[in-house]
């Protein structure tokens, strides 16, 4: 920055910060970043920089993190930092249960609010978030940090250059083994595994899936789905054992708007054997491609070998080596930072930012459409949702 810059600071309120996903992507490798250089530029040339504002429940693990990131202030109540007269953003992080009583409250006291997914626990509450930020005019926003992936971005550069041609089905498979907890320490948090603490893998990936289906084929029409607890116990992080009542799997399927149809799997009891723990493939009369989270690979309508069936001999075909490794460009700044710089440019500038609470609504509202079609057995269809339409 030069001396004659003008510098904007703007408190973030960060509710649930002392969280895995709040302390290593939201925080360490995004504000603090984005502050450490400076902020990020606005239209009229002013730099707007982020000024982390920690909350959470365990004052010492808030105090440890607090030091950890500059000497941020950091408090155990959320009135306390609403009432902070520098803080106009405020960021929910929490588990899913005590997401929309915290945002409520946020969009109460006139602040700006930008939230993980599902930004709630309930369609309901969803949208009734939704309403409320518009009718109070605050700027608001809902974490959708797979857009920004370089492997998914490129699916998306594709699509636009007419690469697929008409696109037929998408595929994803996602998840890995998430160790039980006895033997071999769990990966992930154990309220994932406990209906009553907002988890299930459906509420956690299918909002993802929604704005990338969505991003890629213009949403979803219907879904059919088989949510099931492949494991049902667990040791928690005190390796104390507990029931895992909530869906630890996912195998669904998608009818989308443009006519494609999407099979998505999603798995905390999967081993991995492809080429990353998110793989996607599109496939079009002219051309497909498989995407991994930075990776991704092409085959033209042109370059498509023409295999032969034929299981009485071993085959001698190359599957992977066919494909074509599109060029990796330069590494792109984490995702869930991108997505931090259009918010807070959106907070700055005003404009148009896409990934709002209604956007939210919808990765909610799919999650609980999947939920239903896996109880009824049967294909659910899923009405549309629009900002301008009943939110």
């Amino acid at each position: 920055m030069t001396a004659s810059t003008i510098v904007r600071r703007v408190g973030v309120i960060m509710n649930g910060v002392t969280g895995r996903m709040g302390t290593n992507q939201h925080l360490v490798r995004s504000l603090l970043p984005i502050r450490e250089e400076g902020g990020v530029r606005l239209a009229d040339g002013t730099r707007l920089v982020p000024d982390p504002i920690l909350v959470g429940r365990d004052a010492a693990r808030l105090e440890a993190l607090a030091a950890r990131a500059g000497r941020c202030p950091w408090t155990t109540n959320l009135d306390e930092a609403l009432a902070h007269p520098d803080a106009h953003i405020y960021f929910d992080a929490q588990t899913t249960d005590r997401r929309a009583a915290a945002v409520r409250r946020a969009i109460e006291a006139g602040k700006h609010v930008y939230c993980e997914k599902p930004s709630a626990g309930s369609l309901d509450d969803a949208v009734d978030l939704a309403r409320r930020a518009e009718a109070a005019g605050i700027k608001h926003g809902v974490v959708q940090d797979k857009l920004w992936l370089p492997g998914i971005a490129r699916l998306r550069e594709l699509r636009d250059a007419g690469f697929f041609g008409r696109m037929l089905s998408i595929r994803g498979e996602f998840g890995y083994w998430v160790f039980e907890g006895h033997r071999t320490p769990a990966q992930r948090p154990s309220w994932n595994y406990r209906l009553a603490e907002g988890g299930g893998i459906v509420r956690d990936m299918f909002a993802h899936w929604q704005y990338i289906l969505a991003d890629l084929a213009g949403g979803v029409r219907a879904v059919s789905c088989r949510a099931v607890t492949h494991i049902p116990r667990r040791w928690d992080e005190r390796a104390r054992p507990y029931d895992a009542d909530a869906d630890d799997a996912a195998y669904a399927v998608f009818e989308l708007e443009n006519g494609a149809t999407a099979q998505f799997n999603s798995s905390w009891c999967v081993r991995v054997r492809r080429d990353d723990l998110l793989t996607i493939q599109v496939d079009g009369t002219e051309g497909s491609a498989v995407a991994g989270l930075r990776r991704c690979w092409i085959q033209p309508a042109v370059a498509t070998p023409r295999p032969v069936w034929n299981p009485d001999v071993d085959t001698l075909a190359d599957y992977r080596g066919d494909w074509l490794p599109l060029p990796e460009r330069e590494a792109p700044p984490n995702a869930f930072r991108v997505q931090w710089e259009h918010f807070l440019r959106f907070v700055g500038d005003g404009g148009v930012f896409p990934w709002d609470l209604a956007a939210g609504a919808r990765g909610v509202q799919l999650a609980e459409l999947g939920l239903q079609a896996s109880r009824e057995r049967r294909w659910v269809d899923v009405p549309r949702l629009e900002s301008g339409e009943g939110l």
